[in-house]
């Protein structure tokens, strides 16, 4: 049996949580023999549905080993998070059987690989062609739905697809929308150039997510009616939205919670496989781009993005900074809704919960999270749990 202590981020109430054999036993109130203020707090750990790799390493890389996989993952541990979906963006069909089956051999290979990639998510190839909606995405890979390829791809990963990411208008959407969801699988709607029309027969026909709305977008779209309104407006799609301070504004951030409400809205950092890397430039497959000091990618020479070098920790920061959001609700965010949105293990602070922890310090407005300890599955996975008293 194991001791957590800590203040719980949703109340900062000081707790002692029991944990044993991977599960909370007993969350239980306690009386610090100190300041309340010396204790650091504790939360849920992070899961992150976009992250597309780390390092220098791409999920959607041609030739990935299960054993880069592994050295990818890792890292996050640092960063609070516990569970990740490895994102592979639009590329070959080749490229795309390669990365989901080096995800599935090191899921098999290593139990806490297992359990810290609760699914994949597919982000393309079923997108827009056109500039702007398709992003950084290369554009001789873009292609129609094929739900054939897609059944051989989620084999390919052992059935571990649970997310994907397709333009409404791409040619046979619709149909494949239903064909995935009778399967369980969440499907978003994202770079996307689509007529509110299409945007709605999407939503009709079982789509429940846009990713990371307000990005993957023509730089100047008609003011009304567009995509943008359609899924903003629409309750049934919670949005996904990338808050590291560079892909949206701060006026957007608080539009789209505000307009949702914090229980729709999912944080995401979509961070690119150059995040981990120093500032300088890079080549990848669909060219050359850059990653400045702020942490901003982009396509070399050029403002367009290609992706974040944020980890999702400092995008839940700066939800709190902008918006204005309690650290509950930009946790969940990062954590239960999204968890919730794919049908899978909601992690809480509550008895019988996995535990899945956090401990860190948080000095407020403007500051970032320092973790002290990130345990997963009962197991410590950074730093060390503080004997608190």
């Amino acid at each position: 049996m194991q001791q957590v202590r800590g203040r719980r981020y949703d109340t900062g109430e000081p707790v002692s949580i029991s944990v044993s054999n991977g599960r909370i036993t007993a969350v239980e109130p306690v009386t610090p023999k100190g300041s309340i203020v010396d204790w650091p707090f504790v939360a849920p750990a992070l899961f992150d549905l976009q992250i597309n790799g780390f390092g220098g390493t791409w999920f959607a890389k041609p030739d990935l080993t299960a054993a880069e996989v592994i050295a990818t993952l890792k890292p996050h541990f640092a960063f609070g998070i516990t569970r990740i979906l490895p994102t592979l963006i639009t590329t070959s069909y080749e490229t795309f059987f390669r990365g989901f089956s080096a995800i599935r051999e090191a899921c098999e290979s290593e139990p806490w690989v297992e359990q810290m990639v609760p699914g994949c998510h597919m982000e393309g190839p079923y997108i827009s062609k056109e500039d702007g909606p398709r992003g950084a995405h290369p554009l001789q890979h873009v292609r129609g739905c094929d739900w054939s390829e897609f059944c051989r791809l989620n084999e390919a990963s052992g059935g571990r697809i649970k997310l994907l990411t397709l333009a409404p208008e791409a040619d046979g959407a619709v149909e494949f929308i239903r064909k995935a969801v009778a399967q369980k699988i969440t499907i978003a709607i994202g770079h996307t150039g689509a007529t509110p029309e299409q945007v709605q027969a999407a939503i009709d026909a079982g789509a429940t997510l846009s990713t990371h709305l307000g990005n993957g977008a023509h730089g100047m779209i008609r003011r009304h009616p567009n995509y943008i309104w359609e899924q903003l407006a629409d309750p049934r799609l919670t949005a996904s939205i990338i808050t590291d301070g560079h892909h949206l504004p701060a006026s957007v951030i608080r539009s789209v919670i505000r307009t949702k409400g914090a229980s729709r809205v999912v944080i995401t950092c979509d961070a690119a496989g150059l995040a981990g890397c120093p500032p300088g430039r890079y080549r990848i497959e669909t060219g050359e781009v850059e990653v400045l000091p702020e942490g901003k990618i982009v396509v070399s020479g050029q403002q367009l993005l290609a992706g974040s070098a944020m980890e999702t920790d400092m995008c839940v920061a700066h939800a709190m900074d902008v918006a204005g959001i309690s650290m509950r609700e930009a946790f969940d965010m990062a954590g239960r809704i999204p968890a919730r949105l794919l049908g899978i293990d909601d992690i809480s602070l509550r008895r019988g919960s996995r535990a899945d922890l956090v401990v860190f310090n948080y000095a407020g407005k403007g500051s970032r999270f320092k973790f002290i300890a990130t345990m997963m599955a009962g197991t410590t996975q950074f730093g060390s749990v503080p004997e608190l008293s």
